[in-house]
């Protein structure tokens, strides 16, 4: 069954971080990607950029609004995600305790499924 792992970071720290630095925990992410892959795991992968470009969408009765990011009152952005094939849920937080992300960041592990329950 599918399982995302959320890679939910705090806003700000990639600025902290010197560009060696910040590619060589890219280069970490990539290669735990590949090793998920290996394993028959992975589904899809892909790191987000910092949400200073994001936008924020919402359409309340018929009339659409766009809030341009950065979100003043984010203290956290999602930094990105694992799609996963696990059998169980157990299996899909094992995994998300392997990622290097869990050093810097919060892995949230949730099941996809309907949004109605």
């Amino acid at each position: 069954m599918p399982f995302m792992l959320l890679i939910v970071e705090p806003r700000g720290q990639r600025d902290t971080r010197a560009q060696a630095e910040g590619e060589a925990l890219y280069a970490r992410m990539v290669e735990f990607a590949e090793e998920l892959a290996a394993e028959g795991q992975l589904i899809e992968a892909h790191a987000l950029t910092a949400d200073t470009n994001a936008a924020r969408v919402r359409v309340r009765e018929g009339r659409a609004s766009v809030v341009d990011g950065p979100f003043a009152e984010a203290k956290e952005m999602i930094g990105g995600f694992f799609l996963l094939d696990c059998a169980t849920r157990d299996e899909a937080v094992a995994i998300a305790q392997r990622c290097p992300a869990a050093a810097w960041a919060s892995v949230e592990v949730r099941e996809t499924g309907p949004c109605f329950r």
